[in-house]
């Protein structure tokens, strides 16, 4: 598998929020209290991509609106809903994945109406608990995550609980997964494309060290739609930064190990690990990173929930694992001038088991804010 050197990708994207930004249950939201009060959010996109395999080329010109209410209706308790319509605009010059326009790269966002959270909670001295439809997203959404690159945003069916022991104490979560609703909509006519059910319990372990902080994480999830992305994880992950003679050490440390699990027909067992170093001197950041996801030529390591265009890369080469694996070193650099944040970042793609070399990638960005709500 070779990462075309005249395949790119280019986003330009504008929004407008008002009222509320987005929420998420109780047992993973933010540290700002919340209130009751709706939600109004617009999304312009416009996505090209060039792409070599293809004779066209990809302009996908999109919109979401998305739709929603918090209510805080007694002591600890909230309700939360929102919706989305994403809508194309000016034709379907893309493949969604919905439209049947396959000779034109793929851009996952197709046109869809549907309720993406709907959920109860209640906090309450340490402890917080959701049960509906809701984001789940833990650390870097390297496992588990909402999508929020694409137009239609992933969630589950599920039921999340956490708690904080608190006086330095670890934060415990449980989250229990009964159906994953995917970003390429509920009317598509793929149902493998729609959404997945599930069997799974996710546990996860949170500490504070006096250097960094510390993650353990115990992933169970029965895939019943697709019985070969059924797998058991274990895994730990090691953050932190370090300030010292005006600048800022940072690392990610992490280590997983996957097996098979429940109605896994297939004898797997891979294993990821991560090393990412990184420093802050005079508001840029620079960072080197070595990921490796294993494969032995005939399973490999997977992460079928996560925020995949995160990692490895923003051409979307590796949305699910080779067999051989995927051994990812890169280098990034990024700042700030004035308001616009810029990024730099490459990629150097080979398979873990056989060294197969992937090729390699260049990616850029730069934003711009124009206001408090765009």
């Amino acid at each position: 598998m070779k990462v075309s050197p005249s395949a790119t990708r280019l986003l330009h994207h504008a929004g407008l929020a008002l009222a509320l930004l987005g929420a998420s249950p109780p047992a993973l939201a933010a540290d700002a209290a919340p209130s009751s009060g709706p939600l109004i959010e617009v999304r312009l996109r416009h996505e090209s991509v060039d792409d070599a395999a293809f004779a066209r080329n990809a302009g996908a010109d999109t919109l979401r609106l998305r739709l929603g209410y918090r209510w805080l209706f007694a002591p600890g308790w909230q309700l939360y809903v929102d919706g989305e319509h994403v809508e194309s605009l000016f034709g379907d010059r893309y493949n969604s994945t919905a439209n049947g326009r396959t000779t034109y790269p793929v851009v996952a966002d197709p046109e869809t109406d549907e309720i993406n959270q709907a959920w109860i909670g209640y906090s309450n001295d340490g402890f917080n608990a959701a049960l509906g439809r809701q984001r789940v997203m833990l650390d870097n959404q390297r496992f588990f995550g909402n999508v929020g690159w694409r137009q239609n945003e992933q969630s589950f069916d599920a039921f999340s609980a956490g708690y904080a022991f608190g006086h330095g104490g670890p934060t415990l979560r449980y989250v229990y997964l009964d159906r994953v609703l995917r970003v390429f909509g509920h009317e598509n006519p793929n149902p493998l494309l729609r959404e997945w059910s599930l069997d799974g319990h996710l546990l996860h372990l949170d500490q504070t060290l006096p250097l960094g902080s510390l993650a353990a994480y115990a992933y169970l999830v029965e895939n019943k739609d697709i019985a070969t992305l059924s797998t058991r994880t274990f895994g730990a992950r090691w953050t932190g930064k370090h300030a010292f003679d005006g600048a800022t050490l940072g690392w990610a440390v992490e280590w997983a190990d996957q097996s098979d699990y429940a109605n896994n027909p297939a004898a797997q067992s891979a294993r990821y690990r991560l090393v990412e170093p990184s420093v802050d001197i005079r508001s840029i950041t620079i960072k080197a990173g070595w990921e490796v996801l294993g494969g032995d030529g005939h399973s490999a390591f997977g992460t079928p929930y996560a925020t995949l265009h995160a990692f490895n890369g923003w051409a979307d080469r590796f949305l699910s694992t080779p067999l051989d694996g995927l051994d990812d070193r890169y280098l990034s650099v990024g700042g700030k001038i004035g308001k616009a944040a810029w990024s730099a970042n490459y990629h150097d793609y080979r398979a873990d088991h056989g060294h197969q070399d992937y090729g390699h990638e260049f990616g850029a960005s730069i934003g711009y804010p124009f206001g408090s709500h765009f």
